[in-house]
This record gives C-alpha cells, sequence and structure tokens, in this order.
C-alpha cells in the first residue's frame, strides 16, 4: 500500500520543534541532568546512565530504521533514504556505542520519559517526509547543497565523538568527579561535544534540503547552545585555573 505524504503532520511537527527550542531559550535553565542534576529535586528517581541513555535514544534509531527497513534495499537509492540511512548512523552510535560507553551520573528518570516522546517524534517526523514527501532532483548526490552538507554532518560527528573520548578519559569507572577536559576543540570552547553534534545538524539540514531537519537544527542549536553556556558558567565557578581564553561554544567568540 502506497503511503501519501500529508503535509499537515510535518509542517505541526516541524513547528513544534522551533517551539520546543524558543521555550528552551525562554527559560533559559539546563535540563536537569548530568553536571546540573541538582536542578531537580533529590528524591526523585534516577536509573543507571547507561540504561538511561540507551532507553532514550532507541526511538530515534529504531523508527527510522523500522520505516527504511521497508524500503528497496540499495546503496544509492533515493536521496531520502540514503539521507534517512545516515540519521540512523548518528542514533546507532548515540544507542549502542555512546549509552554503553557513558561514565556519566544516574539519569532523571523524568527525563527519561520525555526523552523518549521526544526522540520518537522527531525520528518519525523525519522519517516521514524524508520517504513520503521529499522529492529530490536527479542531481542531487552532486548538489552543493548535498555534498557540503554531508560534509558537515560527517565533520561534526566526528567532532562529537571524539570530544565525548576526551570526556569519558577524565573519569575512572565509578568516578562522579569533574576535571577540567583538555585536547581537541576543548582548547578553544567548553562544549565542543555539543558544538560537534550542532555542525551535525546543522549539515543535516542543509543535506535534505527539508523543513523538519531545519527545524531540528533550530532546536539542536538551541538546546545544545544553551547546555555549552551553563557547562561554561559551571567551569569557570568550579576551577580557578580555568582557561579564561576559553569560549562557551563558538571558538573566540561566545
Amino acid at each position: 500500500m502506497q503511503v501519501q505524504c500529508q503535509q499537515s503532520p510535518v509542517l505541526a511537527g516541524s513547528a513544534t520543534l522551533v517551539a520546543l527550542g524558543a521555550l528552551v531559550l525562554y527559560v533559559a535553565k539546563p535540563s536537569g541532568y548530568g553536571k546540573h542534576t541538582e536542578s531537580l529535586k533529590p528524591a526523585a528517581t534516577r536509573l543507571p546512565a547507561r540504561a538511561a541513555w540507551f532507553l532514550q535514544e532507541l526511538p530515534s534509531f529504531a523508527v527510522p530504521a523500522g520505516i527504511l527497513a521497508r524500503q528497496p534495499l540499495s546503496l544509492f537509492g533515493p536521496p531520502g533514504t540514503v539521507l534517512l540511512g545516515l540519521f540512523c548512523v548518528h542514533y546507532f552510535h548515540r544507542t549502542f556505542v555512546y549509552s554503553l560507553l557513558s561514565r556519566g551520573r544516574p539519569y532523571p528518570a523524568v527525563l527519561i520519559f520525555r526523552g523518549i516522546a521526544f526522540c520518537a517524534g522527531n525520528g518519525f517526523l523525519q522519517s516521514y517526509y524524508l520517504i513520503y514527501c521529499a522529492e529530490y532532483p536527479d542531481g542531487w548526490y552532486t548538489d552543493i547543497r548535498f555534498c557540503l552538507g554531508v560534509f558537515l554532518f560527517i565533520l561534526g560527528m566526528g567532532v562529537n565523538i571524539h570530544s565525548d573520548y576526551i570526556l569519558r578519559q577524565l573519569r575512572k569507572p565509578g568516578e562522579i568527579t569533574y576535571r577540567i577536559p583538555q585536547g581537541g576543540l576543548f582548547m578553544y570552547v567548553s562544549g565542543a561535544n555539543f558544538l560537534g553534534e550542532i555542525i551535525e545538524w546543522i549539515g543535516y539540514a542543509l543535506a535534505t534540503w527539508s523543513l523538519p531537519a531545519l527545524a531540528f537544527a533550530f532546536f539542536s542549536v538551541c538546546f545544545l547552545g544553551l547546555r555549552a553556556f551553563h557547562h561554561h558558567r559551571f567551569y569557570l565557578k568550579m576551577f580557578e585555573d580555568y582557561p579564561k581564553s576559553r569560549k562557551a561554544l563558538i571558538p573566540f567568540i561566545f
């Protein structure tokens, strides 16, 4: 049965992402996990970080992977399937690699449920648009938007993975001590891991040239940018010898 594209859910989902991003900036408080766990009530139910990240990120992989599995197999098929494959690559890593290597603090259960709902909704939105709505010209694989977008996506993912590796090396298993990260883009910004992911989703929005991906990139800038800002303040407050030249998110600027 052929699924027909309905623009209404695409527009509604994209508008929701933009509204959530704007709300994050309006509230201007970091989500209560990791360094900012204390912003929640001490009695809040928590799960181990590895289980929490796995459960939260899984829908972002499972939903699009399930939709992709129903499409004809082809290495260079329709651009929409290839681009959705990139989305799955990111969330495969987040679900099955990042989560199992995490050495973070226990994660508040209430945020896990919110994260699951967000990841399932966003995963469906991106998948639905790319598979059933997106139309690309025959030469899309050589279009500058696709080429530059995929380059930025891969670059950002590399920065994100490398930065996460640096952060993990700051702790031994079981430790919750905070130390000053060094190396990579951490020499220039406090939120190198966030910067990498933001670059990733900006590249994805460019490669897909789609409203849902642009809305997700906007949300990512708002959510991760604010988190980088609060991380920077945390480091400055905790460490007297924190590098004064280091910025929060954008080298030499912010």
